[in-house]
């Protein structure tokens, strides 16, 4: 997962310290012209319906399970279904305890931040415009670094940046956290975002996001992050 490849990124300096997804709709039944709603395939495949129970689940190693199978069908290209329904399931999972609360007793009973980073990370995989719409949602709302760190990365790995929607959200998150309590992970995470961003859309043309990687390189930040925002600042420059 990413937040492990920043730890080992960090102790190498010394520190110590869900396939092409969303693409067409199948078409329904032979002849009908018309294509299947997604609940319409979640009917008709049962793979998938018990891939979506386990999702819907409020038992965390349920959904570990379903984010394991999810993950060997994206490895093995055998996701079931239409693609929409990969993004679906993923959704529910990245959404779980957040967007998506089950309250007993005044207790959130289904938040698991390691089921929802684990989601992202499938996301990033996924790609397209679906898993970024899903991933800003996560950006806006989830209050776990650990999640974040994952949701921003995985942006950067799809590398879409329409009107700056990706950029804008992602500093708007460092802000946000470096206001509350500043994350080296989060703030890694957010710098290797910004400079996948960069070299998949020559270059950052958001004002935001230069405020928020300099913000990081003057923040309270361990050395290696700090270096990193002057770096990803620096190379920004040598784009037109």
């Amino acid at each position: 997962m990413m937040q492990k490849r920043i730890l080992i990124m960090f102790a190498a300096m010394g520190l110590g310290a869900v396939v092409s997804v969303f693409g067409q709709s199948t078409s329904a039944a032979a002849g009908s012209g018309s294509e299947k709603t997604i609940e319409q395939l979640y009917l008709t495949n049962t793979a998938v319906q018990v891939l979506r129970e386990e999702a819907m689940s409020n038992d965390r190693d349920s959904q570990l399970l379903a984010i394991s199978q999810i993950r060997n069908m994206i490895d093995n290209g055998k996701m079931p279904g239409n693609p929409a329904v990969t993004a679906d399931l993923l959704s529910d999972l990245a959404f779980d305890g957040t967007i998506r609360p089950v309250i007993e007793d005044n207790i959130i009973i289904n938040d698991f931040p390691e089921v929802r980073r684990e989601a992202c990370t499938l996301l990033g995989r996924v790609g397209g415009e679906d898993s970024m719409a899903i991933l800003l949602r996560v950006v806006a709302t989830d209050p776990e670094p650990m999640v974040l760190s994952e949701a921003v990365y995985s942006l950067g790995e799809i590398g879409l940046n329409p009107n700056n929607e990706v950029s804008q959200a992602i500093a708007d998150a460092v802000l946000r956290q470096d206001a509350v309590k500043p994350d080296n992970n989060f703030a890694f995470a957010s710098l290797l975002a910004f400079e996948k961003l960069a070299k998949k859309n020559n270059g950052l043309k958001d004002p935001n996001a230069f405020r928020a990687i300099l913000r990081i390189s003057n923040g309270s930040y361990i050395p290696t992050v700090r270096h990193k925002a002057i770096q990803v600042l620096d190379e920004l420059k040598n784009y037109g």
